[in-house]
């Protein structure tokens, strides 16, 4: 299928990695010129010449920037040209107990998780109404509706990044500019590795023993009680991403592994 991404810009912010990564290399694949972005000017440089081997002959580059730090988000904004597409990907995650989250950690996962999404958008939207075309997606989480009890403070700006996508897409009506988000299920990248590994570690057993302990015990509402490949993730994004979904505005769609025991 031809998704008639050839010709578009796309900006994918924090995609050094992971899921951004995937989403970033599909684009590529489907022919549109991809922006990368993160947080050093030597990852985004290395993964920049990573993609280029992957894809030869295709249009990237990229644009260093801490989402953590306001000053350097306004830098990253001086800089980015006219996009077609932006994709809202940078977050972070920890688990750890509401109780010793501290007000600055509540703060810093805010700005990370919400305000980068929030200052992209609001720099990106105006040129894509006049133009009348474009594509915001958010990269939120199941965690947005079945807030984790280990990560209340990772949940709550996943459901603020559903709020802030709705909002802006009855800001779309009647054009060609979408707005919506996508809800990844637990997905094996390089931070779900290192948890795992720090789980099988604190309870001595293998990696593999605690990702089926992981959705047994944590997740056990999973259909597939794997962890999603990003390629699956970036499979819908990209879609997403394309001309081919304009009747998809304001939606909140589901990669989730079946976690969420709703049908809609």
């Amino acid at each position: 299928m031809d998704l008639q991404l050839k010709g578009k810009t796309a900006f994918v912010s924090g995609s050094t990695q992971g899921i951004g990564f995937a989403i970033a290399l599909q684009l590529l694949q489907e022919g549109a010129g991809v922006i990368i972005n993160g947080r050093t000017a030597e990852k985004v440089k290395q993964v920049t010449e990573k993609l280029s081997r992957l894809v030869p002959g295709s249009s990237i580059s990229g644009i260093a920037a801490d989402f953590s730090k306001a000053d350097e988000v306004q830098r990253l904004v001086q800089q980015l040209p006219a996009v077609d597409i932006l994709v809202n990907n940078a977050g972070i995650f920890e688990p750890r107990h509401f109780l010793e989250i501290t007000d600055e950690e509540w703060i810093r996962f805010f700005e990370v998780n919400v305000l980068s999404g929030v200052r992209l958008s609001r720099h990106v939207l105006p040129a894509m109404l006049e133009k009348n075309w474009g594509r915001i997606i958010f990269i939120s989480s199941e965690s947005a509706i079945n807030i984790p009890e280990e990560m209340i403070h990772y949940g709550t700006t996943k459901t603020a990044q559903l709020s802030v996508s709705r909002g802006l897409a009855e800001l779309t009506r009647n054009t060609g500019v979408t707005v919506n988000t996508i809800l990844p299920g637990p997905t094996r990248s390089e931070g779900v590795d290192e948890f795992i590994k720090q789980v099988a570690a604190s309870r001595k057993i293998t990696p593999e023993q605690a990702e089926v302990e992981f959705f047994k015990t944590m997740r056990p509402s999973s259909i597939i009680q794997r962890f999603a490949d990003v390629a699956e993730i970036a499979n819908l994004v990209t879609y997403i991403a394309s001309p081919l979904s304009s009747a998809t505005n304001g939606a909140s769609l589901r990669a989730d592994g079946g976690i969420l025991k709703t049908i809609f």
